[in-house]
């Protein structure tokens, strides 16, 4: 019998250990934290279901297909509820733009922005089209191991001009600066600067407008948890509440894998959906080429951090949409801050989720769930003390959606809690506090990202958003799909010892 071990429960660990098992591989996921889901944890308090992330569920077919490997339906485990409009974007002049996959909502929305833009966006819709063949369709679920790989890939890359950045190209299309923010923020949602992020993930648009924004009934927590029905029905074992603290290596091999609590499983393969400087820099102690691949990760730019307030209030609120982006006065200089100055700026940009309005059972009758989400720079650019910000900043970002949405907020919240930095390094030994590992420039993308095998241990494999493709649940599933093909691919021609 073949034998792997997953090291992390989040999306890409799932999907990937679902794919192996499926394939008949004798597969363990181990996780450090009490629930599985990785950055889709889930927390209940004062009766409210607060989910951590991800929240926004795109391309359901690359789920289902997990399931249908092995001739189950997701329905029976998971059900997807569609969003409209995707999300309502709103500005500190009062605009409202909402976006949504309804092309004649969609056209009267561009044109109360600007008329002339509606040509425009056709043509960025073109545009988006051809980048989603050829960068999702094509690239995003294999892996990218040698420079040649890359080489093959650059003429698609070349033609749509790789090299630009996702803000730069939409504004060859539209003239109006809010819809320029409209088309251009979703790279946020992976962790990228929209005014650096490669153009291709453009395609991130036309994987919306095709596929749709989804929403689990019950939260992205029952998604999760369908995952793992589906696994344990397989046959595979997932033990949660026991760290790894070390993955043993011989030469160029891992041989086995051993956790705080004293387990011990010997394998014949190893993938890790765990943060990827953890695992070189903390699980590989005797490998030297480990060490010299953490040194190498140091080195590189990473996606900064969120800051969260989840809360629960009292009233139920159907005029505020399932997703909401508030903006702030400021577009590229708050980026610019974020990701380059390490400043933590007196406005901000915000992502609101409200799922009751969806789904009520996540809040008690009467109630709602909300979270409101800010993207920060992470720890090694900001390095002041978050527990003395962190209070301050909850306190201005709740001011802001009272401000803007909810006058009377204070008063009339239940229960609430933010999550910080200083949250993701504890709880996910994210490098720097990141939030979604290295930052997708072009630089770090297809085979300058951490590769799905490891280039000298021959059967350490990654998958999640450290590898390729990157972030979002597209892409770590696709991940999983890349990895599982290597790994199974190796279990059929195993390497001699």
């Amino acid at each position: 019998m073949t034998r792997a071990v997953v090291i992390g429960a989040g999306f890409g660990g799932l999907a990937l250990a679902i794919r192996l098992q499926s394939a008949g591989v004798e597969t363990t996921i181990l996780e450090s934290r009490d629930k599985p889901g990785g950055r889709a944890y889930y927390w209940e308090r004062d009766g409210f279901t607060f989910d951590a992330g991800p929240t926004v569920i795109t391309d359901p077919a690359c789920l289902e297909e997990l399931w249908n490997l092995s001739g189950n339906r997701m329905a029976d485990d998971v059900v997807l509820e569609p969003v409209q409009p995707f999300y309502r974007l709103h500005w500190p002049d009062s605009t409202s733009f909402d976006y949504t996959n309804n092309d004649e909502v969609l056209r009267a929305e561009i044109a109360k922005l600007n008329p002339a833009d509606v040509v425009g966006y056709g043509r960025f819709l073109d545009y988006s089209a051809g980048v989603y063949r050829e960068g999702y369709e094509k690239l995003g679920h294999v892996a990218f191991l040698d420079f040649a790989s890359m080489v093959k890939a650059a003429p698609a890359l070349a033609k749509y001009q790789a090299w630009r950045s996702v803000y730069s190209i939409v504004s060859k299309f539209v003239e109006s600066e809010k819809l320029r923010q409209a088309l251009s923020f979703h790279t946020l949602l992976v962790g990228g600067n929209p005014m650096t992020t490669s153009a291709i993930y453009a395609l991130i648009h036309k994987l919306e407008r095709d596929g749709g924004v989804w929403f689990a009934q019950g939260g992205t927590n029952r998604l999760v948890a369908g995952m793992v029905a589906l696994f344990e029905r397989l046959g595979g074992t997932i033990r949660l509440n026991d760290p790894v603290s070390k993955i043993e290596t011989l030469g160029d091999r891992v041989t086995a894998v051993e956790t705080a609590g004293g387990y011990r499983q010997e394998v014949d393969q190893i993938a890790a959906n765990a943060d990827i400087m953890h695992v070189y820099r903390d699980l590989l102690p005797d490998s030297g080429a480990a060490r010299r691949t953490a040194e190498k990760l140091e080195r590189k730019r990473y996606s900064p951090s969120l800051f969260v307030v989840h809360f629960g209030v009292t009233g139920t609120w159907p005029g505020i949409p399932h997703h909401m982006i508030l903006f702030g006065p400021r577009y590229k200089g708050l980026l610019d801050d974020i990701y380059d100055h390490g400043v933590l700026s007196e406005d901000f940009s915000l992502y609101l989720h409200h799922p009751t309005v969806t789904d009520p059972s996540l809040a008690p009758e009467g109630h709602s769930t909300f979270y409101a989400l800010a993207p920060v720079p992470h720890m090694g650019k900001f390095t002041g003390d978050w527990e003395t910000v962190a209070p301050i900043l909850e306190k201005r970002i709740l001011d802001e959606v009272g401000r803007r949405l909810i006058p009377d907020i204070h008063s009339r919240i239940v229960t609430k809690f933010s999550y910080a930095p200083t949250d993701f390094q504890h709880d996910l030994n994210a490098h720097l506090g990141s939030a979604f590992s290295l930052e997708p420039v072009l630089t770090q993308s297809a085979y300058f990202r951490v590769h799905n095998r490891d280039d000298a241990i021959s059967n350490l494999f990654f998958t999640g958003a450290g590898t390729h493709p990157g972030a979002g649940i597209p892409g770590v599933v696709g991940s999983a799909k890349a990895t599982a093909a290597l790994m199974l691919e190796g279990f059929r021609t195993p390497v001699a010892a």
